[in-house]
C-alpha cells in the first residue's frame, strides 16, 4: 500500500478532520475515498441504475426535429 505525505493549512486540516469524523472514517480513509471517487473512469452504480428508469413520455429526436422550427443562425 502506497503512502502519501500531505501538507495542509490549519483551516483545511480542521475541515478534513470534521468531515472524516462526520463520516466515521479516519482522515486517511476519507482522503483515499475522495481520490477514488474523483479519479474513477466509470459512472457510479447509482447513476447506471437510473438508465431506462424514466417513462417514455419524451419525444424522440426525430419528432422534435419534425415539429420544432429550425433556430435562426447567428450572424458573425
Amino acid at each position: 500500500m502506497g503512502q502519501l505525505t500531505l501538507y495542509l493549512d490549519p483551516e483545511t486540516e480542521f475541515q478534513l478532520s470534521q468531515a472524516a469524523k462526520a463520516a466515521n472514517l479516519s482522515k486517511s480513509r476519507f482522503v483515499a475515498n475522495l481520490i477514488r471517487t474523483r479519479t474513477r473512469s466509470e459512472w457510479p452504480a447509482e447513476v447506471v441504475e437510473l438508465i431506462g428508469s424514466l417513462d417514455d413520455g419524451y419525444p424522440s429526436l426525430d419528432e422534435i426535429r419534425e415539429t420544432a422550427p429550425d433556430s435562426p443562425r447567428e450572424r458573425l
